[in-house]
């Protein structure tokens, strides 16, 4: 994945702070990410799910509010009708770079503000929330005692997240005015809900209240034990994952075409996690895994350690080799199971390896058929077994050109 930083021009004049994640082959569709209140484009989420999307072909504009993280402007002086100027400025910026967004995504308050502008966006074609509140008053709640010194002297002084912001009373005014029912109910594009039922922010009702005024076609998809901020890397990585699957069904996306001299096309491995191991692994828009590694190796253990995937290769290569064989036969095999595992052994206790000093690798084979197959078919399977395309490959001479790409 490539990230490229860059700024444009908000509701106000002032500069906005954007960062465009950014496929590394082919840009298949874009979106734009509009973050929670108060919070910025720079939050695990927001990262996680633009880094999966931009795996899966999908650039991702995430921008940073007037005011918040790194863009300039006066927070105090924003309401949530700006925040609507801002993320339908950040959807011109976008076609401006790359190309008018196909999918609006929106966290917390930014989803109601993407439930809201999707009306001024004509190039979006589908809409997701992430534990966003069915009415934008819901973040007043926030503001505590605080409201009653708003509401007296026009301003006041709020802690959110630990930190202070000054709310006023334009801002009470315009949230409490906002009614989303009649932009959900109008909003022609495919709405995707996420929600987690014990969402101690934004309530689940809210999501109920979203998907009840919103026409099909409609989803829903429960973030089980998230938290509101989405910070477990294990529930961000399973929203992204979710966003990346349901989004191909609207936005058309096309398979690229397989370079020249790779028929099965590029399979990349990005870096989800620069503090860890997790790689997000893409062969073309349509096929995603992650490689990790085990807690103990200093990994989060969210998918399959290298040799792991290697072992599938091996062991999916095989049942399918097998099955094609049985399947030209006309043989009765129900059912083909391979367990492959992987070592490191002493050369010297290899009786078939040419190498005689050192380890060598070793994966050990265990094949389950199930079926009507007399012993010498059932013989036969397992010698076709070893003729499996990547068996040979791993046993035989391989070579490896690796260039710096540009």
């Amino acid at each position: 994945m490539k990230s490229e930083k860059f700024t444009f021009e908000g509701h106000s004049g002032e500069e906005l702070a954007a960062r465009l994640d950014l496929p590394a082959g082919r840009v298949l569709a874009t979106a734009v990410f509009a973050h929670c209140f108060t919070c910025s484009k720079d939050i695990p989420a927001a990262r996680r799910l633009s880094q999966r999307l931009a795996a899966a072909g999908i650039a991702v504009l995430r921008f940073d509010f007037t005011g918040l993280g790194h863009s300039k402007g006066e927070f105090s002086n924003t309401n949530f009708t700006s925040n609507v100027q801002d993320l339908v400025l950040a959807a011109t910026a976008l076609q401006d770079r790359v190309r008018a967004p196909g999918l609006l995504i929106g966290h917390s308050l930014g989803g109601a503000a993407v439930l809201r502008a999707a009306a001024q966006i004509d190039s979006a074609k589908a809409v997701v929330t992430l534990g966003a509140p069915y009415d934008p008053a819901h973040v007043l709640h926030n503001f505590g005692t605080s409201l009653t010194e708003i509401e007296e002297n026009g301003a006041a002084e709020v802690s959110l997240g630990g930190r202070p912001f000054t709310i006023r009373k334009g801002f009470v005014k315009d949230v409490s005015a906002v009614n989303l029912a009649e932009a959900i109910g109008n909003l022609k594009r495919a709405l995707l809900v996420l929600h987690a039922p014990m969402d101690q922010t934004v309530g689940i009702e809210n999501a109920s209240q979203i998907f009840g005024a919103a026409k099909h076609p409609k989803s829903f998809v429960t973030l089980d034990n998230a938290d509101h901020l989405i910070s477990d890397g294990a529930d961000a990585e399973y929203a992204a994952e979710v966003i990346a699957s349901w989004a191909g069904r609207y936005l058309g996306l096309s398979k690229p075409a397989a370079p020249i001299g790779a028929p099965e096309g590029v399979v990349r491995s990005d870096e989800a996690d620069p503090e860890g191991f997790l790689q997000d692994i893409t062969a073309g828009p349509n096929h995603h895994v992650l490689a990790d590694e085990p807690e103990a190796y200093g990994g989060t253990n969210l998918g399959m350690s290298p040799y792991n995937l290697l072992s599938a290769g091996l062991a999916a290569c095989t049942s399918m080799t097998i099955r094609m064989y049985a399947r030209r036969k006309g043989w009765d095999l129900k059912d083909v199971s391979v367990a492959v595992t992987h070592d490191k052994i002493h050369a010297s206790a290899c009786a078939t390896c040419a190498t005689t000093e050192g380890k060598v690798d070793q994966f050990n084979r265990s094949i389950t058929l199930t079926g009507d197959l007399d012993a010498e078919q059932r013989q036969k399977l397992m010698e076709i077994a070893n003729k499996c395309p990547v068996h040979r490959t791993l046993e035989s001479e391989i070579n490896v050109t690796t260039d710096l790409a540009q």
